[in-house]
């Protein structure tokens, strides 16, 4: 426990003035009611360890439990702010290479079957791509790839043993990702009618229309949750979907969706409404498949790069609101983003844009392009406001280097199948980073192999680098790695980001005790302490 004591004090010092307390309760909690919420599509499924999207995390994370998570009441997370939820406690060896966590007793699934160990074995087992029972997607296998063996030593008590240290793996069981399934349902089961130990049950799921939770009443934390249960309705327009929560047919507004001009119609409408803007953990990116020509050549992929104007994006997409970066979310509610200085010796980040689309032409001339020879590409997104606006503009800075881009949007349930298969050439992508940890980040989007890795990108000199870092228990020795590790992506045109998004979600005031996360969209979702004060 020495290491992790150490890191925990690290964390809080990081954090500087960004407040993590508690909010102060004036009222008691009231049973009843059912949240409503719009949805901005349909989820791929209802399988949170198989899918990589917002879209299924917020309607089914209140269906499971994690072994730990992040405290639903604090903005940031953090390894301070991790409590317990299926494990009571935990606990690492001498040199932090097992860790032991004892476990919840008495709780049922919600078919009625007994919850042991043996599910967090299976669990662990399907994520580490060695289960009997395979995920057909497996978008976090990279996450726990240092883990050599999940053992059950009782019903109630499981041991993680890994290769070698890693700082990190607490946090990566405390995201909303980390769900624990079942060892008696099949993997293709829970896409479509999912079971787990959470406050809420699993009702429905109809394909553009909406998905339904009722309360659980066997849940094990007594007295919780306090809704009756939670609807989703779908409504792909966001415009509509906003006019909605205007007119009162919603009591809270699909999380991080609302953009800045959005948000002023809100405030003019529906003045009373609680709005909160705040970073989401999601990068805009260009993706681009460096094994499809003639993108394979690296001059090509420079010149994208190069032609980029962040500030244009940011001005257009927030009102300037949102945050230039690198593959890590910036300071302040980021803690190991690179600072600004840093950020401008990157190729495409120099404020000059024209200086640096100058290099851009040159380097396509060089290879053959120019105004008599334009190269045409399709520009694929996922069909939904947030990717199709930013498509538009970067078909518009591709002009400028002598690229001619058509959209090309993909229904949002085939997008992250279609770009894990490597099947585009150029596309406009949100990347979420479920928890702000390096592991995540680099693991995930740019290990060798890994299926979120969407451009092909794989330097094993560097992917080393990772794993020193991962290692690396003192705060500002692992921060400078990071740093070094992130600008050689950037210069590798690994994954040109664009930025980091602000936007902003509303609820009414009788919702309770909801609180948005601040450098995560992915892990605030349990909603059992939600109550309606109607």
């Amino acid at each position: 426990m020495r290491l992790f004591g150490k890191l925990i004090a690290i964390a809080c010092a990081a954090m500087g003035g960004l407040s993590v307390t508690l909010p102060s309760r004036a009222e008691e909690p009231k049973q009843g009611g059912i949240l409503r919420i719009y949805h901005r599509d349909t989820p791929p499924s209802a399988s949170i360890l198989e899918e990589a999207t917002i879209s299924t995390i917020v309607p089914f994370m209140g269906v499971f439990n994690n072994l730990v998570i992040y405290n639903q009441g604090v903005e940031q997370n953090s390894l301070q702010s991790i409590v317990p939820e299926l494990a009571t406690s935990w606990a690492w060896n001498a040199d932090n290479t097992m860790l032991t966590l004892k476990l919840q007793p008495g709780v049922k699934w919600h078919d009625d079957k007994p919850f042991s160990a043996k599910d967090v074995v299976c669990t662990w087992d399907m994520l580490r791509g060695k289960s009997a029972n395979p995920l057909r997607k497996n978008p976090r296998e990279p996450w726990y790839q240092n883990v050599s063996d999940v053992t059950a030593i009782a019903d109630d008590e499981v041991v993680f043993k890994l290769s070698r240290p890693q700082p990190s793996l607490l946090a990566m069981l405390a995201a909303g990702y980390s769900a624990i399934y079942p060892c008696h349902v099949s993997a293709r089961d829970m896409r479509l009618h999912p079971i787990g130990t959470g406050p809420f049950k699993f009702v429905e799921f109809k394909s553009g229309e909406s998905m339904k939770l009722t309360r659980n009443p066997d849940y094990w934390r007594k007295g919780k949750p306090y809704l009756d249960g939670i609807e989703y309705t779908i409504i792909p327009n966001r415009s509509t979907a906003i006019l909605a929560f205007i007119a009162g047919k919603f009591d809270m507004t699909f999380p991080t969706e609302v953009t800045v001009p959005l948000l002023k119609d809100i405030a003019s409408q529906a003045p009373q409404a609680i709005c909160k803007t705040v970073p989401i953990g999601v990068s805009t990116n260009l993706i681009v498949n460096r094994e499809v020509p003639p993108f394979n050549n690296a001059d090509i992929r420079r010149a994208m790069a190069l032609t980029i104007d962040r500030k244009q994006f940011i001005d257009i997409l927030s009102e300037g609101k949102s945050d230039a970066g690198a593959a890590m979310l910036p300071p302040p509610e980021g803690v190991w983003g690179m600072p600004a200085e840093m950020l401008r010796t990157l190729p495409g980040y120099d404020p000059d844009v024209e200086k640096s689309r100058a290099e851009a032409r040159k380097l396509m001339e060089k290879n053959g392009y120019g105004n008599s020879n334009r190269l045409k590409v399709k520009v694929s997104t996922r069909n939904i406001a947030q990717y199709r606006d930013a498509g538009v503009i970067l078909i518009d800075h591709l002009k400028h280097i002598y690229i001619d881009g058509e959209l090309d949007p993909v229904e949002s349930a085939n997008w992250d199948g279609k770009v894990a298969r490597k099947d585009y050439s150029v596309g406009m992508n949100l990347t979420g980073t479920a928890v702000d940890d390096p592991d995540v980040a680099f693991y995930e989007n740019y290990g060798c192999g890994s299926q979120r890795n969407y451009t092909q990108y794989c330097n094993r000199d560097l992917q080393a680098q990772f794993d020193k870092q991962s290692v690396e228990t003192n705060f500002d020795a692992r921060k400078k790695m990071v740093w070094d590790i992130d600008s050689k992506l950037q210069e590798d045109i690994a994954r040109p980001i664009i930025f980091h998004g602000r936007s902003a979600t509303c609820w009414q005031p009788y919702v309770k005790d909801f609180t948005l996360m601040v450098n995560s969209s992915y892990n605030g979702y349990r909603f059992e302490n939600v109550w309606l004060n109607k």
